[in-house]
């Protein structure tokens, strides 16, 4: 994945629209109207801010289905991706929770937008949704035959969840890109808000060789320069919004303010070639 193809940096700032309750979802409300309105102001605040690109998903839906979400969810989703992609100049990805990849590359796809993430995309995660197992073998194989060249960006070892066995990094980051053809590796802390540790960055990106490595929770203004040290880039939320709590709208003066504290100190990615033998 060559990340200036997509973002026209090699370091990208990605921030994230967390689309309100969707149809069918347990706190739906009735009015896709209003959830259009967010999110169109959402990205737009994200695209003043400075922000390289986006992230639209259904985070509020929770709790989620752990993979097939309802076709109102897709189809509410495919609108909301087609407006904002009319407002906005910025590369913009799909996250469908909990794990409906799929559905992601199939929104993606029919909409022209340039990424997915996937929560699981190999191995099996224990998470409050049940098990989760990855499905890669499916995900690649739908995306050739949608004829479709989306970019995966997969977490390695997700937040909210605990895998089966005993995990070890620079094995789940090397089975995700080798054996799960993953285009991009996130990183995360344990859950939303919290940061990955700047050993595990290094580790995930001496795995990685030359597949990007993001930063997929916990960042802020002030310990982003030192955790891009470690990393290619960046998915932000909770950062962004007013007062820096989750519930709230993203403020385009916040996203202006990390956007420069990402970018204050060179950003080397530190990457360097892993000695250990990849298993295939």
């Amino acid at each position: 994945m060559k990340l200036k193809q997509i973002f026209e940096t090699n370091s990208p700032v990605i921030g994230v629209v967390h689309l309100s309750p969707l149809p069918s979802s347990p706190r739906w409300k009735g009015n896709l109207k209003e959830i259009i309105a967010r999110a169109e102001q959402e990205a737009t605040a994200l695209s003043a801010g400075g922000a390289d690109g986006i992230i639209v998903e259904n985070f509020f839906d929770a709790p989620f289905a752990k993979d097939c979400v309802d076709p109102a969810v897709v189809s509410a989703m495919t609108l909301i991706v087609d407006r904002l992609k009319g407002m906005v100049m910025l590369p913009i990805g799909i996250n469908v929770l909990r794990n409906d990849a799929r559905s992601a590359m199939a929104i993606a796809t029919c909409t022209e937008v340039d990424f997915i993430r996937v929560n699981v995309l190999t191995g099996v995660m224990a998470t409050d949704q049940g098990l989760i197992e990855g499905k890669a073998h499916e995900l690649l194989r739908y995306r050739r035959e949608l004829g479709s060249d989306v970019a995966i960006l997969a977490d390695v070892l997700v937040k909210h969840a605990r895998p089966l066995g005993t995990p070890n990094l620079t094995v789940a980051v090397q089975d995700t890109i080798e054996r799960g053809l993953a285009d991009g590796i996130i990183l995360s802390g344990w859950a939303t808000g919290s940061p990955p540790t700047q050993e595990d960055l290094e580790l995930a990106s001496a795995a990685a060789g030359e597949t990007p490595v993001f930063i997929g929770s916990g960042a802020n203004w002030d310990n982003i320069a030192q955790l891009m040290q470690a990393a290619d880039g960046v998915i932000v939320s909770s950062s962004l919004k007013r007062y820096g709590k989750i519930s709230e709208t993203i403020d385009p003066i916040r996203v202006s303010r990390f956007v420069e504290a990402a970018r204050s100190k060179p950003q080397a990615t530190g990457k360097v070639e892993s000695n250990s033998v990849k298993q295939f």
